[in-house]
């Protein structure tokens, strides 16, 4: 008979079930479905008929679940052979499955300890477990996940995220993931964990979604890759362009980061590696081209304090120093010329 991979005793905080019968877990459950709305029905199944009616002095299954937040935590192990189908409606959540002891097919892909799975519990869904199994799966979900995706490409998906089915724990991102699936389930196990704070629960779930993106190989990989490596961010784009729509308006470093898709922490960082300034130094430059780019397609030369204030410039000499430290000239200049016809924008 199996041993638990985890002491039954730290799982007080999940949902749990064990069964001694193969009555008990034959037949049909939902014990996967509080994360998201749905009508998916998960059967478990001994691969051996030969002991559908046996009885036995000890658990041959445990099942254990509990969700908090978008993430969904199970533990399952058993002692014999068995198949886990799902059927029901299109899967919304994404699985990661670890596995602990023995070894698990899906989709004719075989996995053992050490390595784990990559995939979505949907209709036709068949987990295929051996002898003596113990797993952990970690459910993401779906829309939450091709979201950020489509943040980190800065575009909509032309087709649905699909995961590489084998997940190897041992190089690279995976690794990286791996150690926070563990984390999940650790925290899970007690009452006083993360879990229990909304704000964490947020962060790490955030954590979560970008490691698997990057950690577990999927059909938009590659195009990732080239996003992660490019010059500037789309972070970075989508900022600077909600600066030039709104530089005459009052701007918080919150409402640029929201309009960047991103935390204010995340802003200054790809701002700092990337244009070697914090994201207000960037507001004020933008500003200055603003003033510059009015005041050269302006037919008078009297306006520069009230093109200055308007740009939320409100010391005109500080104002005069810093545009002159920009472009070499002093705002004057640069109206003078345009009214003389000779500078060009360019």
């Amino acid at each position: 008979m199996a041993t638990p991979t985890i002491d039954m005793d730290r799982l007080a905080m999940f949902d749990l079930v064990r069964a001694k019968e193969p009555g008990d877990i034959s037949g049909k459950t939902q014990v996967m479905e509080r994360g998201v709305k749905s009508s998916r029905v998960f059967t478990y199944q001994l691969q051996d008929r030969t002991l559908w009616r046996t009885r036995f002095d000890r658990p041959i299954f445990t099942l254990a679940t509990r969700c908090s937040g978008s993430i969904l935590a199970s533990y399952a192990d058993n002692s014999f052979a068995m198949d886990v189908s799902v059927d029901g409606d299109d899967g919304e959540l994404y699985c990661f499955t670890s596995i602990l002891s023995g070894h698990a097919t899906l989709h004719r892909t075989m996995v053992g300890h050490g390595s784990g799975l990559a995939w979505r519990p949907g209709p036709g869904t068949t987990l295929s477990v051996s002898d003596s199994n113990a797993r952990t799966n970690v459910f993401l979900k779906v829309s939450e996940m091709e979201g950020a995706l489509e943040h980190l490409l800065d575009e909509h998906l032309r087709q649905p995220l699909h995961f590489e089915p084998t997940l190897d724990w041992n190089t690279g991102p995976a690794a990286s993931l791996k150690r926070h699936l563990d984390f999940v389930i650790e925290e899970f196990q007690r009452a006083d964990g993360i879990f229990a704070n909304a704000v964490g629960l947020a962060s790490l779930t955030d954590l979560l979604i970008s490691l698997a993106l990057r950690g577990a190989p999927h059909n938009h990989s590659g195009r990732l890759a080239i996003t992660a490596t490019s010059a500037v961010p789309a972070y970075i784009r989508r900022a600077e362009e909600f600066m030039r729509a709104h530089g005459t308006e009052p701007i918080r470093m919150g409402q640029v980061a929201a309009a960047a898709g991103c935390s204010r922490r995340t802003l200054e960082a790809v701002f700092n590696r990337f244009r070697d300034q914090t994201p207000l130094a960037a507001l004020h430059r933008i500003r200055l081209d603003l003033v510059r780019d009015e005041l050269a397609n302006r037919s008078t030369e009297a306006v520069v304090s009230e093109v200055a204030r308007r740009h939320g410039f409100t010391n005109l000499a500080r104002f005069v120093t810093a545009y002159r430290r920009r472009f070499g000239e002093a705002p004057k200049e640069t109206a003078r010329h345009t009214l003389k016809g000779r500078w060009r924008p360019g």
